[in-house]
C-alpha cells in the first residue's frame, strides 16, 4: 500500500506533505476515528485519502473486483464532491481503485449502472445518497470507512437528518472521521454519537488562521461598493477572482454590472442546472473567463487555478462562512488577498466577524482611481513584453512603424491600446466626508417675476429657467418664494449687472415680466404652499354664525387667537336646570304584590295601543271613525266589509 500511493504522490509532484497530512497519516492512528480542523486549502481531500488507505487495502497493494463499495465520502456541494472524486481518483489510481459519485444534478440512471458495475469507494452529496439508500441502489453494509467533508457546512445545510439517516445504515465498526475548517457545538454532538473515542486533530495553522492570506478591509462610502470593487479588480490584476455576494439577485446584478464594464465575468448560484455551473468553471479555468461572482453555497468547495483575490462584496453572516469563502485563495502555499467591502454601516459588524476569525485584517480605503493609474504604469514598465525578442513577422512590421511613426506617437497608441483593453477606474467618494455646511447667501437683490401658482410656477421649473435665460448658475440664485399671481427671487449681488443685460431690453423671462425691486419683498406669513385641494390654517374662511336657539350660540369675543385674529370663542355652556314653575313630577313607585307584565292598580287603563305603525294611513282613519261615532253614541267599533 505504501509504494503505490508514494509512487502515486511522486508522481504529482509531492516532495512533502502538509501539516494536516503528516498528522492523519501517523501509524499510531491507523484505523481510528478522527475529528479534524484545518484550515481550507491545507490539503485535507489528500489527507483523508491517506488515512483511510490503510483502512480500505490493508496490506495489499491493489484492490480487488470492485462491487460493494468499501469507502464512502460525503460532501456538501456538488462540486467538492467531483473535486474529491478527481483528487481520490490519481491518489488511488496505481491501485486499481474505481471511484464512483452520487451527485445530485447528475443522471442517475447513469449512476445506478455505475454503482450497479461495482466500485471501491464512492464520494456523494448527502441528498442523493440518501434516494439511493432508498431505492436500494447501494449497499452500505461493506463499508470500513466513511469521510464527512466540510461537515459544519453539511449542518448548516440542513442535512443533518440525511446524514443520520445514512449513518445509522452503515456498520457499527466503521472508521468515521469528520474533516473540518471549524468544529462548532454542532458537529462535536455529531461526533459524539456516531464517533468511537475520536482522536482530535487540529493544527497550528487554525490558531492562526489562513496565514498565506492577506486580509484587507475597505472602507467605502454607501453607494460606492459596485465602484469599489471596479477598482479592486483594477488595481490587482488579478488572474482569477471571485466575488462573494449574499443572494442570487446580487450575483445576477454585480455580474451584469461587470460585464457591462468589459470584464469577462461568470456568474455561479443555486438557480444553475449542473452543466451550466460545470461550463462556469470550466471557463475559468482555460482562461476564457477572468471573474466568478457566486454565492457562499453555490462556491463551496470551487478549487481554481491562480485564484489570487476574494472579494467579499456583501458581508456573511458568520465567521465561519467568512473563513470558507476566504480559503478559496491562498492555497496550497500561494499568496492571496481577501477583501471585505465594508460602508459605514456596517463596520462595527465586519470587526466582529474579524474578532470571531481570530483575524489581523489592514483598514483603509478602497483603491482609488489614481492608485489604479499609478499600479497600471508599474505594470507597463515591468512586463516582459520589453525583454522578450520579436518574432520575424513582428520585427518586419515594427520596422515599418518605427519608420513611419515617430516615438512619441507608438507610446501613445500603445497606452491607448493598453486602456480600451482595461476598464476605466471608478471615481469614489471620501467615506470621511461629511455634509458641507451652507454658508450665508450674502448680498442679494430681489426681483419679481410675473408668474405665480395660478400660472403653474414651480421652483423645480424656474431655478433652470432663470439659470438658463440669466446666464447665472444654481448657486447665484438665493430664495425663490411663489405668490398666486407671482413670483419673488433673490440674486447675487455681484451677478445682477449679467443678469439684467441677459434679459434685457425686454426685461421678461420666456414671456414673463420681470422688475427689479427695492427691497425684500414683504411676504407676511411665509411658508410652504398648502397642498393642493387642502387650505392653510390662516387661509381658512370663519366659522358659520350659530343659528337662534341652538345651545353653542353664546358667544363671546376674548383676545386674540394663536394667529393675531379676533375669533369668536364658544361660551361654557350653562347646566340645565329645572323651571321654577313647573310642577314636580311623582317617581314611579311600583306596587309589591304586582304581578309581573302587569300595570299598576293606581293607573287608568286605556285601550292598547293600535297595531301597525303609529302614524299610517289606516290608524289614522280608523281613529276618526271611533271619535265620529263616539260623538253620536254608537258603537266605535268599525265594521269589517262582507268577502
Amino acid at each position: 500500500m505504501k509504494q503505490t500511493i508514494s509512487a502515486a504522490l511522486a508522481e504529482r509532484g509531492y516532495d512533502t506533505l502538509t501539516q494536516v497530512q503528516t498528522a492523519v497519516s501517523d501509524p499510531a492512528l491507523e484505523g481510528a476515528d478522527l475529528l479534524v480542523s484545518a484550515q481550507t486549502g491545507s490539503g485535507k481531500t489528500v489527507g483523508f485519502g491517506l488515512a483511510i488507505a490503510p483502512v480500505l487495502l490493508g496490506d495489499a497493494d491493489q484492490f480487488g473486483p470492485a462491487a460493494s463499495p468499501l469507502g464512502l465520502v460525503i460532501a456538501p456541494t456538488r462540486e467538492l464532491a467531483m473535486q474529491v472524486k478527481r483528487e481520490l481518483m490519481w491518489l488511488f489510481a496505481k491501485t486499481g481503485a474505481v471511484v464512483a459519485s452520487c451527485v445530485g444534478g447528475m443522471d442517475m440512471r447513469d449512476e445506478r449502472r455505475a454503482l450497479a458495475r461495482g466500485a471501491h469507494i464512492v464520494v456523494a452529496t448527502p441528498g442523493r445518497l440518501r434516494d439511493h439508500v432508498m431505492r436500494g441502489s447501494i449497499d452500505l453494509s461493506a463499508l470500513r470507512s466513511v469521510v464527512l467533508d466540510e461537515a459544519d457546512e453539511m449542518l448548516d445545510l440542513g442535512f443533518r437528518e440525511d446524514l443520520e439517516f445514512i449513518l445509522d445504515e452503515t456498520p457499527e465498526d466503521r472508521q468515521t472521521l469528520l474533516f473540518s475548517a471549524t468544529v462548532p457545538k454542532s458537529i462535536a454532538t455529531l461526533a459524539a454519537r456516531y464517533q468511537k473515542d475520536a482522536q482530535r486533530i487540529s493544527t497550528v495553522a487554525e490558531k492562526s488562521q489562513h496565514t498565506d492570506i492577506d486580509y484587507r478591509a475597505m472602507l467605502v462610502a454607501p453607494r460606492d461598493g459596485e465602484n469599489a470593487i471596479i477598482n479592486v479588480l483594477r488595481f490587482f490584476e488579478a488572474p482569477n477572482a471571485i466575488i462573494f455576494c449574499n443572494t442570487r439577485a446580487m450575483v445576477s446584478r454585480l455580474a451584469t454590472r461587470l460585464s457591462n464594464r468589459g470584464f469577462n465575468v461568470v456568474a455561479l448560484s443555486g438557480e444553475l442546472t449542473q452543466n451550466e455551473r460545470s461550463n462556469a468553471l470550466q471557463s475559468m479555468r482555460d482562461g476564457r473567463a477572468r471573474i466568478c461572482v457566486a454565492t457562499d453555497v453555490a462556491a463551496r468547495g470551487i478549487d481554481l487555478p491562480k485564484l489570487d483575490l476574494v472579494i467579499h462584496a456583501e458581508l456573511p453572516n458568520n465567521h465561519e462562512t467568512l473563513l470558507h469563502r476566504s480559503g478559496r485563495t491562498g492555497r496550497a502555499g500561494r499568496k492571496g488577498v481577501s477583501t471585505l467591502i465594508v460602508p459605514p454601516a456596517a463596520r462595527k459588524k465586519a470587526e466582529r466577524l474579524l474578532r470571531f476569525a481570530k483575524l489581523n485584517a489592514g483598514w483603509g480605503p478602497a483603491p482609488s482611481a489614481q492608485e489604479v493609474q499609478a499600479e497600471d504604469q508599474k505594470r507597463i514598465l515591468a512586463d516582459d513584453v520589453w525583454i522578450q525578442e520579436p518574432t520575424a513577422n513582428e520585427a518586419a512590421l515594427a520596422e515599418e512603424l518605427v519608420a513611419t511613426f515617430t516615438p512619441a506617437q507608438l507610446a501613445a497608441a500603445y497606452l491607448k491600446l493598453y486602456h480600451t483593453a482595461h476598464a476605466a477606474p471608478e471615481e469614489l467618494s471620501d467615506v470621511n466626508t461629511k455634509p458641507e455646511k451652507h454658508e450665508p447667501f450674502g448680498p442679494s437683490v430681489w426681483f419679481s417675476l410675473a408668474k405665480g401658482r395660478k400660472q403653474g410656477a414651480d421652483p423645480r421649473h424656474l431655478l433652470p429657467m432663470l439659470c438658463k435665460a440669466g446666464g447665472i448658475s444654481r448657486g447665484d440664485i438665493g430664495a425663490i418664494r411663489l405668490q398666486d399671481d407671482q413670483s419673488f427671487f433673490e440674486v447675487k449681488a455681484d451677478k445682477v449687472p449679467g443678469f439684467l443685460s441677459s434679459i434685457a431690453p425686454a426685461m421678461s423671462v420666456e414671456g414673463f415680466a420681470v422688475e427689479q425691486l427695492d427691497a425684500a419683498p414683504d411676504l407676511g406669513r411665509t411658508g410652504k404652499p398648502a397642498p393642493r385641494g387642502k387650505t392653510r390654517k390662516f387661509d381658512r374662511k370663519p366659522p358659520k354664525p350659530h343659528r337662534k336657539g341652538d345651545r353653542t350660540s353664546n358667544t363671546k369675543h376674548k383676545g386674540k387667537d394663536e394667529f393675531g385674529d379676533d375669533r369668536p370663542i364658544k361660551a361654557p355652556v350653562p347646566a340645565r336646570t329645572k323651571d321654577a314653575d313647573a310642577k314636580p313630577r311623582k317617581p314611579f313607585k311600583p306596587e309589591a304584590d304586582t304581578p309581573k307584565g302587569k300595570r299598576p292598580a293606581d293607573r287608568k287603563k286605556g285601550p292598547p295601543p293600535p297595531k301597525g305603525k303609529p302614524n299610517s294611513k289606516k290608524n289614522r282613519a280608523r281613529a276618526a271613525a271611533k271619535a265620529i261615532a263616539k260623538a253620536k253614541g254608537g258603537d266605535s267599533t268599525p265594521k269589517r266589509r262582507k268577502s
